[in-house]
C-alpha cells in the first residue's frame, strides 16, 4: 500500500485521523450506487425481453436463450486414457460405435422422417395441376438417393457392431481373449443397436403408410416410359436414360418396397475372411439373448407406470434385436416371444414419429414366421380385440385423466415456482438440490405421460379409422394445453433452472464418484492379483476420470461402458449398485433436461390431426372464461414449423408453411374471430335497443357469456403475424358502424351509443366516424321533405312560437317532430346550397295550391255569397259600430255546409281551411329553413374570434413569401370565411321573395275575384275554432285519431294571402276580433245572470248545464284569442304595418338616395384631385 512507502523521516508523525475510512466509505457508497443503477438497467433489459408481447413465447424468436447442453471438446481417445491399453481400445471401439449410432438417429429424426412424412403436403387437393405430382417426385429423387446412402450406412454400422461384439464374446477356445468377458455385459451397446434398428423400422413404417408417395412414384415411372419413346421432346440424351432407370429401380428395391429393416437383418454377418464367426458363436448367441432379456425386463417393469420415460422406444428396439437375433442364430426363445407379445395388452401400439403407429404383434408375426406358427390364431385375435377395447376404455377415461393431470400439473407448476423462488440455504444446500432434481424429473415424467396419452389415442383413432367423440377431442386438446404449460414453466424459469442444473449435475457426479471410490478401495485392498481385477480397477479409474468433468453425452457413455466392465467380480454390493444406477439415470435426465422437455412437449404430430382445431375453437368460444388457453394451442400448432422446413418436394418449403398458415388462420377466423365479432355486434345492438323488447335477455333464463375475456388476451404470435383479437373485433365494429352510418346518416347517434357501450363493456377503443351527423329523432331529412313537400305539409302541423313541426298522426306510439336543430344538421350534411333549392320547390308547390285557391274563390256559390256579405256589411257597419256581425259568419259557415259534404264529413269550407293551412305550413317550413341555415352558419363560424375584424390570410401568406399552394389555400379560406360571415350576419329574406313573386299576379285586375278573400276570413276563423277545439278535446280521449294541440299553419296562410292581396286594412276594418269578443262576453253575462236567478231554485241539473255552457263559451273565446295572437305574430313576418303603396314608395325613396350618393362621390372625386 502507499502508506507503507512513506519515508522513515515521517514515520514518527503517523496517526489515524479517520480520513481513510471516510474515503473508503464514500467509494463503497458510489460502488453501491453503481450496482443499483446497473441492476435497474439489467432489469429494464429483462423486462423488454420479457413476455410483454404475448403470454406465450415463440421459442424460435427468443432474443437471448441459454443453451445448457454441454459439448465435449475432447475426442474419445483423449477421454479414454488408462494404463490398461487393451481396455482402452475395447471401450473406445464401443464408444465410437454408440456415438455413430446416436448421430445417425439424430439425422434420421431431424431430416429423413420429416422429409418423408411431409411429402405431398402443401398442395391443396383441388388445385393439383396435371403433372404436379411427377414434378414433386422429380424434386424428391435426390432426397431418396440421400436416404438410400443413409440406409446403407446404417446397415454397415449394424454389421460392424455385431462383428465387434462377436469378436469380444468369442467362443473360439484357441483364439486369444482380448479381456476376460465372462462377467462383462455391454448392455449399453445392445441398447444403441436396438435404437439403430428401430430407426430402420420407422423408415419402413413411414413409407408403408404413405399412399401418396407410392402413387407419385408409379406416375413418375410411367412418365419415364413416355420419355423413353420420345427423348428429344423432353430434351434429354438417350444414353443418360438407362443409368437413370437403373438408379430408380435400385432406389425402389432398396427403399420403397418396405424392406429396409428386413434387408438389414438378413445381411451376411459371418465374415470368415476377416476371421469373425457370428452365427456359430454360441457365447455371443447367449450373451445376445441375455442382454435382450435384461433390457426387456427393465423395460417391461416400467411400461405403463407413472415413472415411464423412454421405455416404449426401447421396447421397439428390443423387438428389433429379437428379430436380428433370430435371423443371425435361427433360434427362437418362445418364452421371450410370448412375453414380447403380452406387452401388447399393456401397450397396444407405439407412436414412432408424427402419426406413424407401430403394432408389435403384426411386426413380430411378420418378421419371425417360425415363432408365429407356434401361436394359435385366437391369441393373435385376442390382441386385436384388446386393442379395440383399450381404445374404448381410453375414450371413457379421458375426461377423468384430464382432471387428474390438471391437478397434477398445476400443483407441480406451483411447486416449481415456489422451490425456484426460494433463497438458497447454504446449510441445506444438498437437500435443496435433491428437491429441485426430483421436481424437474417429475415435470419430465408428467410431460411424457401426457404426450403418450395424446399421441397414442389420436393416432390409434386415425390408424384404426374410428371416429372420435367431441368430448374426447376436447379432452385431448386440454391435455395438449397441459403439455405446453409444462414446457412453458420450464422455459419461463429457464434462468433459475439453468443455474440449478449445473449444481444438480455436480451433486449427482459427486454421489456417483463416492460410490465408485468405495468400490475402488475394495478392489485395491484385495491383494490377489489377476488380469481381470486389473481390468476392473482400470475401468473404475476410467469412470472416475470421465465423471470428473462436465456431464456431456460422451462422458456419460464412457462411464456407462466402463461400469459394464467395472461391476464384475462383485466390486459393488447389491445395495450400492442400485443407488449408483439410479444416480446415473438421474444424471442422464438432468444433463439433457432442456432437450428432453423439448422432445416430450413437441406437438408437431398435431399437423396430422389439425381437423380437431375447429372443435377446439368452438369449445374455447363457448367457455370464454378460459380464453387464455388459446395461447397454448397456438404454441402447439407452431411446433410443426421446424419439421416442415425439411420438406423437399416443393420448390420451397415456404409454400408448405404458407398453406399451413392460411389454413389455420381461416379456421381461426371462421370458428372464433368472426363468431365473436357477430356476437359482440348483436349484443351491442340489443343492449342499445332494449326499449324495443326484441328478445328475452334475462341472464337467469338464457344464460350469460362474458366474451370480454377474449379482449384481455395478449396478441397471439403465429408465423410472421400477431393475432390481436381485440384489434380485430375493434376494426370489424369500426368498419361496420362506419359503413352503416354512411348508408343511414340519421342513425349516427345509435352507433355512437354502441361505440361507447363497446368501450365500457368490452374495453374496445373505437374510432370516431367523423361523418356529418344527423340527429337521432330527425324523422325526415331536408331532402326527403323537399322531394315530398305536398305530403309533408298535409301530414305535419306547425307551431309558430316554438318553430317546430309535429306529425299529425302516426302508426307507432311516437310522433315525429322536426325543429331548427334537425334542419341545421341536415344543412350541415348536405351543404347550404340546399336552402335555395328548398325554397324553389316550395314556390312550385305554392303555385299549384294557389291555382286551387283561385278556383274556389271563383266558384259562383262562394263569390255570390261573399259579394252579398260585403254589401250587407257596408250597409249596416254604422249600426254595428263598424264590427262584422258574428251571426253572419256563422250563417255563411252553415250555408256552405248545405252545399254538400265529403264522405268523411267535411264541408267545402273545411277543405278551403285545410288548403290555407297547407300554404301556411309551407311558409312555416321556409321560415324554419332560414333559421336552420343561420343556426348552421353560426355553429360553423363560432371559432372565428372576431366577426367584425377578420384577418386576411392571403395577404399574410404573401408577406411571408410562402408557396403558391399555400397562397391558394389561404385564398379559399378567406372566401369560405367571407361566405360564412355574410350568411350568418344577414340570412336571406325568403318571405319577401315569395311575396314579391306572387303579389303582382294576385293584385292584377284579371284576378278581381280574389279581392273578396278578406270577407271569407271570419267564417274561416269560426270554422277553424270549432275544428281546433274538437282536435284538442280528442287528446283526452282513448281513441286519439285526429287529435292535435296546434295548427298555426292556418294563421300563417291567412297572413300570407292577405299580404299578397294587400288586404290587411280591409280585414282590419271588419274589427272581427272585437265582434267575437263582444258576442261571447255578452253570452257569458247572460249565463251568469241566469245562474243568479236560478241559484234560489236549487235545481242541480240546471246549474250543471249552466256551468258547462259557461266553460264552453270560455273555451271558444280563448281559442279565438289564440288565433288572433297567432295571426298578429304571422303578420309581422309579412310587414303588416305597411300597405303595398307605402312599400313601393319606400323602395323608390331608397333607390333615389343610393343614386344621389353615387353621383356625389363621383363629382367630389373629379373636382378635387388634390384631396387624394
Amino acid at each position: 500500500m502507499a502508506v507503507e512507502a512513506v519515508s522513515p523521516d515521517w514515520e514518527f508523525d503517523r496517526f489515524d485521523d479517520g480520513s481513510q475510512k471516510i474515503h473508503a466509505e464514500v467509494q463503497l457508497k458510489n460502488y453501491g450506487k453503481f450496482l443499483e443503477e446497473y441492476t435497474s438497467q439489467l432489469k429494464g433489459i429483462e423486462d423488454a425481453l420479457d413476455d410483454s408481447i404475448g403470454d406465450v413465447w415463440d421459442f424460435t424468436l427468443d432474443p437471448i436463450a441459454l443453451q445448457l447442453l454441454p459439448y465435449e471438446q475432447s475426442s474419445l481417445l483423449e477421454l479414454i486414457k488408462t494404463e490398461n491399453k487393451v481396455l482402452n481400445k475395447v471401450i473406445t471401439v464401443y464408444a465410437a460405435l454408440c456415438c455413430e449410432i446416436k448421430k445417425l438417429k439424430h439425422e434420421a429424426e431431424t431430416k429423413f422422417y420429416t422429409g418423408l412424412l411431409y411429402y405431398g403436403e402443401g398442395a391443396s387437393h383441388t388445385s393439383v395441376v396435371e403433372g404436379e405430382s411427377q414434378i414433386q417426385m422429380g424434386r424428391f429423387i435426390s432426397f431418396l438417393q440421400e436416404l438410400s446412402c443413409f440406409v446403407t450406412r446404417c446397415s454397415e454400422v449394424v454389421v460392424n457392431v455385431v462383428h465387434q461384439l462377436a469378436s469380444f464374446y468369442s467362443s473360439n477356445k484357441s483364439a486369444t481373449k482380448i479381456i476376460e468377458s465372462s462377467g462383462v455385459h455391454f448392455q449399453t451397446v445392445f441398447e444403441h443397436l436396438g435404437e439403430l434398428l428401430s430407426v430402420l423400422l420407422t423408415l419402413d413404417e413411414i413409407i408403408e403408410n404413405h399412399a401418396a408417395l407410392k402413387d407419385h412414384w408409379t406416375m413418375y415411372k410411367r412418365l419415364l416410359k413416355s420419355v423413353h419413346h420420345n427423348p428429344s421432346k423432353f430434351s434429354i440424351q438417350e444414353e443418360k436414360l438407362k443409368p437413370f432407370e437403373k438408379l430408380l429401380l435400385k432406389l425402389e428395391g432398396h427403399i420403397l418396397d418396405g424392406m429396409i429393416f428386413q434387408a438389414c437383418v438378413e445381411q451376411q454377418f459371418d465374415a470368415l475372411g476377416e476371421g469373425v464367426s457370428v452365427s456359430k458363436n454360441t457365447t455371443f448367441a447367449e450373451e445376445f439373448a441375455l442382454n435382450i432379456r435384461t433390457i426387456f425386463t427393465n423395460v417391461e417393469s416400467k411400461l405403463g407406470e407413472p415413472a415411464e420415460i423412454d421405455q416404449r422406444d426401447k421396447y421397439v428396439g428390443v423387438c428389433g434385436l429379437f428379430v436380428l437375433h433370430f435371423h443371425i442364430f435361427r433360434t427362437v426363445d418362445k418364452k421371450l416371444f410370448k412375453s414380447l407379445l403380452d406387452v401388447c395388452k399393456k401397450v397396444p401400439a407405439v407412436t414412432l414419429t408424427g402419426n406413424i403407429m407401430w403394432f408389435a404383434d403384426a411386426f413380430l408375426v411378420a418378421k419371425v414366421p417360425a415363432a408365429a406358427k407356434m401361436l394359435d390364431k385366437k391369441s393373435l385375435q385376442g390382441i386385436r380385440t384388446q386393442r379395440d377395447s383399450y381404445l374404448q376404455q381410453k375414450a371413457q377415461m379421458l375426461v377423468k385423466d384430464v382432471q387428474s393431470y390438471y391437478v397434477f400439473v398445476t400443483s407441480w407448476m406451483m411447486k416449481m415456482e415456489s422451490i425456484l423462488a426460494k433463497e438458497k440455504r447454504t446449510d441445506k444446500f444438498a437437500e435443496d438440490l435433491s428437491n429441485r432434481c426430483t421436481i424437474f424429473i417429475q415435470g419430465i415424467l408428467y410431460a411424457y405421460s401426457i404426450s403418450t396419452i395424446i399421441k397414442t389415442t389420436m393416432n390409434l383413432y386415425m390408424s384404426m379409422q374410428k371416429p372420435m367423440t367431441k368430448t374426447s377431442v376436447k379432452a385431448l386438446c386440454r391435455l395438449v394445453e397441459l403439455l405446453k404449460a409444462v414446457e412453458h414453466t420450464f422455459h419461463r424459469r429457464a434462468m433459475v433452472v439453468a443455474d440449478s442444473v449445473s449444481h444438480i449435475t455436480q451433486h449427482l457426479q459427486y454421489q456417483a464418484l463416492n460410490s465408485i471410490a468405495t468400490a475402488k478401495k475394495r478392489v485395491i485392498s484385495d491383494k490377489k492379483y489377476s488380469e481381470q481385477r486389473l481390468d476392473v480397477l482400470s475401468a473404475l479409474v476410467l469412470a472416475e476420470n470421465a465423471l470428473n468433468g462436465p456431464s456431456t453425452k460422451e462422458r456419460r457413455l464412457v462411464v456407462s461402458l466402463a461400469l459394464s466392465v467395472g461391476t464384475q467380480m462383485k466390486t459393488f454390493k447389491d445395495e450400492e449398485l442400485l443407488p449408483l444406477q439410479l444416480v446415473l439415470k438421474k444424471l442422464d435426465l438432468i444433463s439433457e433436461l432442456r432437450e428432453r422437455v423439448k422432445i416430450q412437449c413437441d406437438c408437431s404430430f398435431l399437423y396430422w390431426h389439425r381437423a380437431v382445431f375447429p372443435i377446439y375453437l368452438d369449445d374455447a368460444y363457448d367457455y370464454a372464461v378460459d380464453a387464455a388457453r388459446i395461447h397454448y394451442m397456438f404454441s402447439a400448432l407452431r411446433d410443426c414449423v421446424p419439421a416442415m422446413l425439411h420438406a423437399k418436394h416443393l420448390e420451397s418449403c415456404e409454400q408448405l408453411l404458407e398453406n399451413y398458415n392460411l389454413e389455420i388462420m381461416d379456421v381461426f377466423k371462421e370458428h372464433l374471430l368472426d363468431k365473436l365479432c357477430k356476437e359482440i355486434e348483436k349484443d351491442l345492438r340489443l343492449s342499445v335497443h332494449t326499449h324495443l323488447k326484441l328478445d328475452d335477455r334475462n341472464p337467469f333464463k338464457v344464460g350469460m357469456k362474458d366474451l370480454a375475456h377474449f379482449f384481455y388476451l395478449k396478441p397471439i404470435r403465429f408465423f410472421n403475424r400477431f393475432i390481436d383479437i381485440k384489434a380485430y373485433v375493434t376494426h370489424y365494429l369500426d368498419k361496420t358502424f362506419y359503413n352503416l352510418t354512411t348508408v343511414a346518416l340519421h342513425d349516427w347517434a345509435t352507433y355512437s351509443e354502441m361505440r361507447n357501450l363497446a368501450t365500457q363493456r368490452y374495453g374496445l377503443v373505437m374510432t370516431e366516424a367523423h361523418l356529418p351527423s344527423q340527429t337521432l329523432e330527425q324523422g325526415l331529412d331536408v331532402l326527403e321533405i323537399m322531394r315530398n313537400i305536398h305530403v309533408f305539409v298535409s301530414r305535419y302541423l306547425y307551431n309558430l312560437n316554438n318553430q317546430i313541426f309535429i306529425e299529425r298522426t302516426s302508426n307507432n306510439k311516437h310522433l315525429n317532430t322536426i325543429n331548427i336543430r334537425h334542419i341545421a344538421n341536415s344543412i350541415r350534411t348536405h351543404g347550404t346550397g340546399i336552402m335555395n333549392t328548398t325554397v324553389n320547390f316550395t314556390y312550385q308547390f305554392l303555385r299549384k295550391k294557389f291555382y286551387i285557391f283561385s278556383q274556389f274563390m271563383y266558384d259562383e256559390h262562394i263569390k255570390s255569397r261573399l259579394i252579398k256579405d260585403i254589401r250587407f256589411f257596408r250597409e249596416i257597419k254604422d249600426q254595428t259600430d263598424q264590427k262584422y256581425p258574428f251571426e253572419r259568419a256563422e250563417k255563411f259557415n252553415r250555408g256552405i255546409r248545405k252545399l254538400g259534404i265529403t264522405p268523411d264529413g267535411q264541408s267545402y269550407l273545411d277543405q278551403f281551411r285545410q288548403l290555407i293551412s297547407q300554404i301556411g305550413n309551407a311558409m312555416g317550413y321556409v321560415r324554419m329553413i332560414r333559421s336552420g341555415g343561420l343556426h348552421c352558419c353560426s355553429n360553423a363560424i363560432r371559432f372565428v374570434p372576431d366577426l367584425e375584424d377578420i384577418v386576411n390570410f392571403e395577404e399574410l401568406v404573401k408577406e411571408e413569401g410562402l408557396s403558391e399552394e399555400t397562397q391558394k389555400s389561404a385564398r379559399v379560406l378567406d372566401s369560405v370565411l367571407g361566405d360564412l360571415t355574410s350568411n350568418s350576419a344577414e340570412g336571406t329574406e325568403y318571405f319577401k321573395k315569395l311575396v314579391d313573386v306572387f303579389a303582382p299576379e294576385f293584385r292584377s285586375t284579371k284576378n278581381m275575384h280574389l279581392r273578396n278573400f278578406y270577407m271569407i276570413v271570419p267564417p274561416l276563423t269560426v270554422n277553424f275554432a270549432e275544428h281546433s277545439i274538437s282536435c284538442k278535446e280528442k287528446l283526452n280521449k282513448k281513441n286519439k285519431v285526429g287529435a292535435a294541440f296546434t295548427d298555426d299553419g292556418f294563421a300563417m296562410g291567412v297572413a300570407y294571402i292577405l299580404k299578397l292581396l294587400d288586404q290587411y286594412q280591409e280585414f282590419d276594418s271588419l274589427h272581427w276580433l272585437h265582434a267575437v269578443r263582444e258576442k261571447y262576453l255578452r253570452e257569458m253575462k247572460a249565463v251568469v245572470k241566469e245562474q243568479n236567478v236560478q241559484a234560489t231554485s236549487q235545481d242541480e241539473k240546471l246549474m250543471q248545464t249552466m256551468n258547462l255552457t259557461q266553460k264552453r263559451l270560455d273555451v271558444y273565446l280563448q281559442e279565438f284569442e289564440l288565433l288572433y295572437f297567432s295571426l298578429s305574430s304571422a303578420r309581422i313576418f309579412f310587414r303588416a304595418d305597411k300597405t303595398a303603396a307605402e312599400e313601393n314608395q319606400e323602395k323608390k325613396d331608397k333607390d333615389e338616395v343610393s343614386k344621389t350618393g353615387n353621383s356625389d362621390s363621383s363629382s367630389s372625386s373629379s373636382t378635387d384631385p388634390s384631396m387624394k
